[in-house]
């Protein structure tokens, strides 16, 4: 989960109301399906066939491609398609440092991608996965505490305060403006979580797993984080409605900022401070996974397979940290 979750759940949220569900249900289906169906399988067969480290260098040795055109084409579309996601959650944290140090946009962005670039350079795969853990925690817990102290306790008001203000907020079967969601609708949000099966930096996380009894946990571990993230997400975006009706007269310039807006409106600045290091940490714990995922396969499977088969292990990873 990447900025998206902090920005752009909520937005959604802020925007449609219960609608958003079908969104987060196609999601927390699709972790869960991920972990249950691909995981064991691919820990295995990467380890079977001759411990492979990238997902192209598994696609060709499983299918026994000797051209290694397969690792070559599924490298350079991870790279191609990897700059733009890549670039969103870089987006994502430029929002975060323009809103709360009043920075210029372009100086923002440089300074969350230095922040991401840095330590992804010198601590590789390790710093990430136990970065990930920490920015992981943090993201939970503000998904938590946010819309819990914003709706001043008055959880049970909720439901009605939306039917009087819309009556299709609460609704899963319509628009907000009443008209009927179409199965195509439906299934186009519910789809989202086809995404989690080709998503190189979460596969790259199942071949790293330390032993195939670990996924069974770790599976219940990533379904609980994400229930409880997206529940929180939602749930902000419903609570904003509201906040923003009442403090605003109903006009906020642009609904994905409702979490940070609800954060600097409800919170002590020092604890408004923490909370909002929560999207740099979802900005970052995707981030650097995915330029590792694509300095790996820029080094292993363009330079070390194309360009220099006889290239040392010292550098390939020179080459994978200035990719």
């Amino acid at each position: 989960m990447s900025g998206w979750l902090l920005l752009g759940l909520p937005g959604y949220a802020y925007a449609a109301g219960i609608e958003s569900l079908w969104l987060a249900g196609g999601l927390l289906a699709g972790t869960y399906l991920n972990w249950l169906i691909c995981a064991k399988r691919l820990r295995t067969y990467s380890i079977e066939v001759d411990n492979a480290l990238t997902i192209p260098e598994f696609l060709s040795r499983r299918f026994e491609d000797n051209s290694k055109l397969l690792q070559t084409i599924s490298a350079f579309f991870i790279l191609l398609f990897f700059l733009f996601y890549t670039s969103s959650g870089l987006v994502a944290g430029g929002k975060l440092f323009e809103t709360v140090f009043g920075l210029e946009y372009s100086t923002a962005v440089i300074v969350g991608t230095v922040c991401v670039v840095s330590y992804t350079l010198f601590g590789g795969f390790l710093a990430v996965s136990w970065t990930d853990l920490v920015q992981g925690l943090l993201m939970a817990a503000a998904l938590m505490i946010v819309p819990i102290a914003t709706m001043d306790g008055a959880f049970t008001a909720l439901p009605g305060a939306l039917e009087a203000k819309n009556p299709e907020l609460l609704t899963l079967w319509n628009d907000i403006s009443g008209e009927p969601l179409s199965a195509v609708a439906i299934l186009s949000l519910v789809a989202w979580g086809l995404g989690y099966f080709g998503q190189p930096h979460i596969l790259a996380r199942f071949q790293a797993t330390r032993s195939n009894k670990d996924i069974t946990t770790a599976r219940r571990i990533a379904v609980g984080w994400s229930g409880v993230s997206m529940a929180g997400a939602i749930l902000i975006g419903l609570v904003g409605i509201l906040y923003v009706d009442k403090h605003l007269g109903g006009e906020l310039a642009d609904g994905e900022t409702i979490f940070m807006y609800l954060v600097n409106a409800a919170f002590h600045p020092v604890v408004a401070g923490i909370l909002l290091a929560a999207i740099l940490a979802a900005v970052m714990s995707t981030a650097d996974s995915q330029l590792l995922v694509s300095s790996s396969a820029l080094a292993e499977d363009f330079y070390k397979q194309v360009f220099r088969p006889n290239a040392s292990t010292k550098e390939v990873v020179m080459v994978g940290r200035f990719a």
